[in-house]
């Protein structure tokens, strides 16, 4: 076998996706094995399982059903949405509440998971930009370093909701094109198994559904039954949850409780800028407390009516918080040159490549505009709507994670078009100068 040949085949190897799926799985379990053995985190606590979600998850199997979110609280709660907390509970049920064994399969479980988001990732690109931007997306997201750490230490909803999202934009890109009722009630009820794992995606629902039927209705005058059926297939599956949380709060709540605390750790009189996360109930014992004393749904009015009450008062040093937590959520960090100075050598590559990841994301979606491309829409809605309920609460590169494959495909978009660029350049140049170097042979000859 020829090198060419040789070096052809590996490429190609290293372009299909079931490869890049499994790269990114044995990154991130060797990194979490390496882990367990130089850094034994103990798990006989709440934390290692995600403080809320875990006593949550303990709760559902202990038949005390789904309450009791803080350490010592009783009650219904309704702080997150289902599927992550009964997830959890699955594994609880069969392999152990807060066992060593529960923590090696769940965090086996968001290593796939997260690997696994790698195929809609090169899918989302591929249809988008393109196979070759498709692998290099793919890549991306197989070694970026938020992608790889989250499933590692977390144990949240957060790679699910990654993994949810990046369903949901694929499908948003490929129903456009689907006129049976069938393909979008599925598209309906995808969007609602998302906003069960992670409320904040709905953000963005109506700018992509709107895209998706638009993009229909350009190719067919069949297009408003298609999407009544996607929001009746949305309604049919978040229901159960609403009619839940009135039949035993006597109220309606839109999909999570406990955004009134959120509201007001980012804004109030003793936070710093950010957010005053030690002032949550899972820390201070005195605000877990109250909640004890009021119960949820109470605590959680008091602290929004005392955050609304703050910012009207104090609207200077909200709009400048706001800003902070803007860059923050694109950075990771309220101040990112001070933070990089602060770091070690290691810490400050990780920073970098998370700093550069979104800067390489926004030529993407600027170029698919210039270039005319049908799907920038769906891209910039994402970059635009998902983090706007943050900017006013408070930000973290975990919370912005679940549009990570959307900004990979973006960041691929550009490094694949950087690298035909200046490829295009390289050889006009040879061209040009093989051009001068054949008329100097002519001129000489002619001589």
């Amino acid at each position: 076998m020829s090198l060419r040949s040789y070096a052809g085949k590996t490429g190609g190897y290293l372009a299909r996706p079931g490869t890049i799926v499994v790269t990114a799985f044995l990154i991130r379990y060797v990194l979490f094995y390496d882990k367990m053995v130089h850094w034994p985190a103990p798990v006989h606590g709440t934390f290692e399982f995600g403080a809320e979600t875990g006593r949550l998850a303990r709760s559902v199997v202990l038949g005390e059903g789904f309450s009791g979110p803080l350490e010592g609280s009783q009650g219904p709660s309704a702080w997150m949405t289902p599927l992550f907390p009964l997830f959890l509970a699955g594994v609880f049920k069969i392999c152990g509440i807060y066992s060593w064994l529960s923590f090696l399969v769940i965090k086996s479980l968001d290593c796939a998971i997260s690997a696994i988001t790698a195929w809609p990732v090169w899918a989302i690109a591929r249809r988008a930009f393109g196979t070759r931007t498709g692998v290099a997306a793919a890549w991306i997201w197989t070694v970026l370093p938020s992608a790889v750490f989250f499933p590692v230490v977390w144990v949240w909803d957060t790679s699910l909701s990654a993994l949810a999202f990046a369903l949901i934009l694929y499908a948003t890109l490929a129903v456009r094109e689907k006129t049976r009722t069938g393909t979008w009630a599925g598209y309906g009820a995808l969007w609602g198994v998302g906003a069960m794992v992670n409320a904040s995606v709905v953000s963005t629902l109506p700018f992509l559904l709107g895209w998706a039927a638009k993009e229909l209705k350009a190719r067919t005058a069949r297009w408003m039954k298609p999407a009544l059926v996607a929001v009746v297939a949305f309604g049919v599956v978040i229901s159960p949850w609403f009619v839940r949380n009135y039949v035993v709060f006597h109220r309606l709540i839109l999909f999570r409780s406990n955004f009134g605390l959120e509201l007001w750790l980012g804004n109030n009189p003793r936070n710093p800028g950010i957010w005053s996360w030690w002032l949550h109930p899972n820390d201070d014992s005195g605000e877990r407390k109250i909640f004890t004393q009021l119960g949820e749904i109470p605590y959680m009015e008091l602290r929004q009516h005392e955050a609304l009450k703050w910012i009207r008062t104090h609207p200077g040093e909200f709009g400048h918080d706001t800003l902070h937590r803007f860059v923050d959520n694109w950075t990771g960090f309220d101040e990112p040159l001070a933070s990089l100075l602060s770091r070690s050598l290691d810490s400050v590559l990780i920073v970098l490549a998370d700093l550069i990841f979104p800067l390489l994301a926004l030529p993407g979606v600027l170029l698919a505009y210039r270039r005319k491309n049908a799907c920038a829409f769906p891209f910039a809605a994402g970059i635009l709507f998902f983090p706007l309920v943050y900017y006013i609460t408070h930000t973290s590169l975990r919370y912005r994670h679940p549009i990570d494959p959307l900004l990979c495909v973006l960041a691929g978009y550009s490094v694949v078009s950087a690298g035909a660029w200046v490829g295009s350049r390289v050889f006009r140049s040879g061209a040009t100068a093989a051009a001068k170097s054949e008329e100097r042979e002519m001129a000489a000859a002619g001589e």
